[in-house]
């Protein structure tokens, strides 16, 4: 189920497409057309960007294009000091949790992280999270508090080399986080966005009242439903990105239906293509009522993707990372709602939830998709009772919860808030 690892093997050498590699990299993917399509596309990037550099050094020369790098380097690094230097020094901590798999016992992993402030100095100790595991839930990867620090120094500004300069990253080899091969390797995209989150979490202190609340903690919702299309009797493969719910913030609601930090430029497939291009219906894609933590500031709401699958296949449907450990809100806010993953076959009246991966099914199965929203940001009961009424009226918050968690009592048929019932109930 890994495939074949190909280890700093050159695709082109000395400008020169190797056939060989291309054509071993091509018969090794179940969807190759797809696949080699995003490689040429990254190629063709990396010829601009040569091109590019090639017009900078004939117009101003090696050692002057040199010097500015460096110097765009040295300015890049003061400016993420001296956000840095603001902070009060001191050690900062905090933890999260996964849920774990029934090949480890089910133990939860611990997402712990140390961030020590020094001046300008940030160090991100990273070391005592869970170790690795047999089970495919692993991760290798240091984007993570590389993320987390550019967000919160110039966040604005275009990355290079000078931004990472005063960060040190703390993590050692066999780390749930940094597994060592041979291990499964499954779960980059719900690992790096909550260990962005966590980092955040832990800073608060210091940054009080400035960060946003936990968002859905995964790269995505993944719609993944494969088989043969009988239309052309060629493999298929349905694939899309449900976004989810991103935390509420110190201005304002956090977004809904939005991918994670990890995969920024990605987009869900549209309705109209998935169903064109591929043996499926989308019965309906719609924003999840109460999934945003309620909060002073809102967080936002996940989604909720029906599909049928028109023809026999295989559906992966498994557990998206926030299914048992919801979004936390902060200065407050309560947490956004789980995500889920169900399933209907043809010959059952409801959905069932499931983790499941590569499963057959027959035809005219549905699979549910649901997001986590994102955690609120600040007391509920500080929200403008008028904007859980307009949240109610959008359908973003239901009646009984806009009692329930906000404190916000609205007539039934007028939905006019009772003021003096809200009052009341608030007080």
């Amino acid at each position: 189920m890994e495939g074949l690892q190909l280890d700093q093997i050159k695709v082109y050498d000395a400008g020169q497409l190797d056939e060989k590699v291309w054509r071993l990299i091509r018969d090794n993917i179940r969807f190759p057309d797809a696949s080699m399509g995003d490689l040429k596309s990254q190629i063709a990037a990396n010829r601009l960007a040569e091109r590019r550099l090639g017009e900078i050094l004939l117009r101003y020369g090696r050692e002057t294009l040199e010097r500015a790098i460096q110097l765009i380097f040295d300015q890049t690094e003061a400016g993420c000091r001296a956000v840095v230097s603001e902070l009060q020094d001191g050690v900062y901590e905090a933890q999260s949790l996964f849920a774990g798999s029934p090949l480890d016992g089910n133990q939860p992993l611990e997402i712990k992280v140390r961030v020590l402030i020094r001046g300008s100095d940030m160090t991100i100790d990273l070391t005592h999270c869970s170790p690795q595991r047999r089970a495919p839930i692993n991760a290798r990867t240091l984007a993570a508090p590389l993320i987390a620090y550019k967000a919160l120094t110039t966040p604005a500004e275009p990355i290079n080399e000078g931004a990472f300069r005063a960060l040190k990253i703390e993590i050692q080899e066999g780390n749930y986080l940094m597994a060592r091969h041979p291990a499964a390797m499954a779960s980059w995209g719900r690992t790096l966005p909550t260990v962005v989150d966590t980092i955040f979490l832990a800073l608060e202190p210091a940054l009080r009242g400035r960060l946003p609340a936990a968002h859905m903690g995964v790269l995505g919702g993944p719609v993944v439903f494969f088989g043969t299309d009988p239309r052309t009797e060629r493999p298929f493969v349905t694939q899309s990105i449900e976004g989810g719910g991103w935390g509420g913030r110190p201005a304002g609601d956090g977004e809904s239906a939005s991918v994670s930090v990890c995969q920024g430029d990605v987009r869900n497939a549209p309705i109209e293509k998935m169903e064109l291009r591929w043996p499926i219906l989308v019965r309906r894609r719609e924003l999840r009522a109460d999934s945003g933590g309620p909060g002073q500031y809102r967080g936002g709401l996940g989604l909720e993707t029906e599909v049928e699958g028109l023809v026999e296949g295989h559906w992966s449907l498994s557990d998206m990372g926030r299914q048992a450990y919801p979004p936390w809100g902060i200065e407050g806010g309560m947490p956004g709602a789980t995500s889920a993953a169900l399933m209907k076959l043809p010959v059952e009246d409801t959905f069932k939830p499931v983790n499941v991966v590569r499963h057959l099914v027959p035809a005219g199965t549905a699979a549910v998709i649901a997001t986590a929203g994102g955690g609120g940001w600040g007391h509920p009961f500080r929200r403008d009772p008028k904007l859980v009424r307009q949240d109610v009226l959008d359908g973003y918050v239901t009646l009984e919860s806009a009692a329930r968690d906000y404190g916000v009592v609205l007539d039934p048929e007028t939905l006019e808030i009772d003021a003096a019932r809200t009052e009341t109930l608030r007080r």
